[in-house]
């Protein structure tokens, strides 16, 4: 497993992460064994990065983790990133949020509590917000209190999980000094960052996430337009109507693109994200030891030429983020 520098934070981290949502739910059913035999055989395999969220199954997600990583002793060697949403209100927040009902001081800080409790831990490595309103860039106070628990030793690093509709949101953020990390969606299909906030990311020192290589599954190849998903599965939503078969004939196009370049579709996906040289790591959800395994092994196949990356610059899709209900 290769390890790279995660921003200016001193931090190595392995290139592949373990996205931890699915472990939690909202991807249809998942036994807790079957995640713990994933997390044991990702963290085998040199995995030392773990991104959760308070989101993911109301905290299951952060507690197998935690569960895990005692019965590991790894504590400490496993850097793990979650993530704490505004209080109840508009997802994602609108322009006419106020920060103070969202992330009030005392709505945070009893939030990182529980953070640390489904964790098991007395700091956690990386906090980020999940997610944020370029209203707030002009006041972000949300962040001086996370400075201020920065230095009572309840955070590590802290920042922000980026809006999907408005990821050019944190650009100002980071300029300014205020992200020690940021969370961003980055794959073959969203290539919007890689105009502005990855670049500025870079020159900041900011530890970039990239999340969504496979845009929630689809450039794995799994999918067809006759797929049907569980009941309580989030993709319901994101591939409803035509999304599905539109973005299946568009996977179809990339699968075109890598036929002969020794990259299986997946392996393309990742190593396309691992490219960029402001891309930290990306974090692939994984809640099988299969998934894991094939994951992982991306690590070590050579990088991707430039030829390839620029012929993959095409399939850049214009398409808006498809939101939940929309």
């Amino acid at each position: 497993m290769k390890h790279r520098q995660f921003g200016r934070t001193g931090l190595k981290v392995s290139e592949i992460g373990f996205g931890a949502w699915a472990i939690g739910g909202s991807w249809g059913s998942q036994r807790d064994e079957d995640s713990i035999r994933a997390l044991h055989r990702a963290l085998d395999l040199g995995v030392d990065f773990i991104d959760t969220a308070a989101g993911y199954g109301d905290g299951r997600s952060e507690r197998i983790v935690g569960q895990v990583l005692k019965e590991r002793g790894d504590q400490g060697r496993v850097i793990v990133t979650t993530k704490t949403p505004p209080a109840p209100g508009p997802w994602p927040p609108s322009p006419y949020c106020r920060w103070q009902d969202r992330y009030s001081e005392k709505y945070l800080r009893e939030n990182v509590e529980e953070r640390l409790r489904n964790l098991g831990t007395e700091a956690i490595d990386v906090l980020l917000l999940h997610t944020w309103t370029r209203a707030w860039n002009r006041d972000p106070q949300p962040l001086e209190i996370l400075r201020t628990l920065k230095a009572e030793g309840k955070l590590r690093f802290f920042g922000v999980s980026t809006p999907e509709h408005d990821q050019n949101a944190l650009v100002q953020l980071m300029k300014d000094g205020w992200l020690d990390a940021a969370e961003v969606i980055y794959n073959i299909f969203e290539q919007e960052p890689a105009a502005e906030l990855l670049p500025v990311a870079q020159a900041a020192g900011v530890g970039i996430i990239a999340r969504m290589p496979f845009d929630e599954s689809a450039l794995t190849g799994k999918l067809t337009e006759s797929t049907r998903f569980e009941e309580g599965d989030f993709r319901n939503n994101y591939f409803m109507g035509d999304r599905l078969a539109r973005t299946v004939r568009e996977v179809g196009k990339v699968a075109t693109e890598l036929e002969g370049t020794g990259y299986t579709l997946p392996q393309g996906a990742i190593k396309f994200v691992l490219a960029h040289p402001a891309v930290s790591l990306t974090i692939p959800g994984m809640r099988s030891v299969k998934q894991v395994e094939a994951n992982l092994a991306v690590s070590e196949l050579p990088d991707m030429p430039q030829e390839l990356q620029r012929r993959l610059h095409a399939h850049n899709w214009r398409r808006a983020f498809w939101y939940e209900g929309r």
